[in-house]
Parts: C-alpha cells; structure tokens; sequence
C-alpha cells in the first residue's frame, strides 16, 4: 500500500472517529499534503525509510486549532496500543503517527510563504517554487466540509496568463545566454566544461517543458521521472544530449530539442519564430536565434509584467541553492 492510501485509512479508521466523538459538526479538511514522495504518488520500498507512513494535514477553524492539536495527542495512542500493524508499523506508533493541525491560511503560509488564501501579487506568484505549489496541490484530499482547501488549490493551478508568458520567455533568456558555450568550450578541447554546460542547458529546457505543459515541476530528485508523464516529450531524447560524447553531437542534440519544445510553445497557443535555434553571429556555433524572448515579451499586456526583469524569473530559475528553494520563510524574505 503506498503512504497516501495509508494515510487515508488513518484519518478514516482513526482520527475522523475521535473528531467526530468529541466535535460532531467540526468544519475540517482532511488531505495527505506537504513533501514526501507519497504527495507525487512516487513512492516506493525506498520512501518507507523517513517520512512517511501515517502522516495527515487536519485543516481546522483557527480559533480551535489548539483544541483539536491537544485532543488528538491525547487520544492517538490509545488508539494505536496493541495494533499498529494494521497501518503498517511495527515500531512505536507515537513515533510515526503524525497529523499536522492548523488553519488554511497557516498552512498556506508555512508551506509557500505567503498567504494564497488572498489574491496574490505578482510578486507573490514570482517567489513561488513549483514543488512548494506541489506540496499543496498534488496530495489526496479525503474531505473538505468547507471547501477552502478546494478553493485554494484551485487557485493555484496555473500562472496567470501574462506570468506564465514572462517565465517561458525567462527560460528562453537562460538558453540563450549559454547555448553557444557548448560548442565553444568544446572546440577550446575542453570537454568538462562542455558537458556541464549541455547539463545545465538540458536543465532549463526540462524546466520550459513543464512551463509549456502547464505543469508545476517538482524539485530536482523527481523532475526526470515526473518529465517522463508529460505529453508529447521524449526524454530519451534529451538523454543522449547529456551523454553524448563530442561537444558537435551535444550540441545538435540539444537544438534538436529545443526546436520540439519550440513547435510545442506554437501548440500552446504561445508565439514563436519558427525555428529558436540560428548560428551564433559569424562563428561555427549554435545559439537562440534573435527575437526568440522578445517575441514572447511583447506579447504581455500587463505593464507591472512587462516591466519585470529580463532573465530573471522564479526562485528555481535564478537559483539551485536548496535551502532557498525549499524554504518558504527565505523565499518570502526574497519576495
């Protein structure tokens, strides 16, 4: 049984009893949210080492929140002594049961930094991670009597029109500025270099693949196998670009995949100019062809949007530091 249906039958089985014999009417949402492979629905025999299990979101009114925090830590483990089993633990259940109690708009804050209960600002939507929205939206919901867990996860589906425009264009930025350093480093006979600049480029373009798609990215460790599930793309194909052993195949391989995310961007409804990928002024090099980013920028209607740097993007476009990227507190101090 993977953790998600795990913690299903935990609220089901044990903690909505104990809600329900102390609160009949309580207004909750119960769901399996925040990190863990099991909110992606990738876990797997590896995953059951930490974090994970019997652990469960409980999205209650806040003037309650200590209540119920109090009443459940209380009532677990005697609902646990002498059958831990049947959720598949052996070892101590005060130890691996685990129900985060708060209200919306707390979790919302602990997990992407800001209130998303309220309309967010642009600059909001640009301190976002794509794993942070993941860890509200990709879980089970189990119930929802309010509908504010519903409500917030839907408003968190997709950028706005004119922000979604803005990112692709960065991603395109970021090709463009390093594209031509492949072949460069490679023909100076240096071909570390050359492979890890092919690696960071193919990077971004996965990164531009899931902004295309509309699709949030996870963090590093899931984004190939999450790539492997979007439509249309051919991860082995990007695959071979990294692994390739001369820089002119490195090169054509990612231009190659770089003109099928282009068709894709036409596909989307998205301008584009034909072919992205021209050589690089006068030298035996590739690069992004002018007027690839422009192209998109222009299209943006929104002055605050189109007055936003160029290049510069969301927190994972602009930096890999871990501990920015997945902590909500430094990403809103950023903001």
């Amino acid at each position: 049984m993977n953790g998600a249906r795990l913690s299903q039958r935990y609220y089901a089985e044990v903690v909505r009893p104990i809600l329900q014999d102390r609160w009949p009417r309580l207004p909750h949402a119960a769901a399996r949210l925040g990190g863990g492979s099991d909110v992606l629905g990738l876990d797997d025999e590896t995953s059951r080492d930490h974090d994970w299990g019997l652990r469960l979101h409980l999205l209650v009114p806040g003037d309650v929140v200590s209540q119920v925090d109090g009443h459940l830590a209380r009532a677990l483990p005697s609902r646990f002594a002498g059958h831990p089993s049947r959720f598949g633990i052996t070892d101590d259940p005060t130890e691996r049961h685990r129900v985060t109690v708060c209200d919306i708009a707390t979790f919302s804050t602990d997990t992407l930094g800001l209130d998303a209960t309220h309309e967010l600002s642009v600059g909001d939507w640009l301190s976002l991670t794509g794993q942070g929205v993941l860890e509200v939206t990709a879980g089970p919901v189990f119930v929802d009597t309010t509908g504010e867990l519903t409500a917030l996860r839907r408003s968190l589906e997709w950028y706005p029109d004119d922000l979604w425009r803005h990112v692709v264009s960065v991603d395109w930025a970021r090709l463009e500025q390093e594209l031509p350093f492949v072949g460069r480093t490679g023909a100076r006979g240096d071909d570390l270099g050359s492979r890890l600049l092919t690696a960071r480029l193919a990077g971004v373009a996965l990164h531009l693949a899931f902004l295309l798609e509309r699709t949030w990215p996870p963090y590093a460790k899931w984004l190939g196998t999450a790539h492997a599930d979007l439509p249309g793309t051919d991860p082995a194909a990007l695959l071979r670009a990294v692994a390739a052993p001369s820089w002119q195949e490195r090169e054509a391989l990612l231009a190659q995949w770089l003109r099928r995310l282009a068709d894709r961007q036409q596909e989307v409804g998205l301008p584009d100019v034909g072919d992205p990928v021209a050589p690089f002024h006068e030298r035996p090099l590739l690069g992004i062809r002018p007027g690839v980013v422009e192209l998109i920028t222009d299209s943006i209607t929104s002055p605050e949007v189109r007055s936003l740097a160029r290049g510069v993007g969301t927190p994972e476009q602009w930096s890999d530091n871990v501990d920015v990227l997945l902590s909500p507190s430094r990403r809103a101090r950023l903001r």
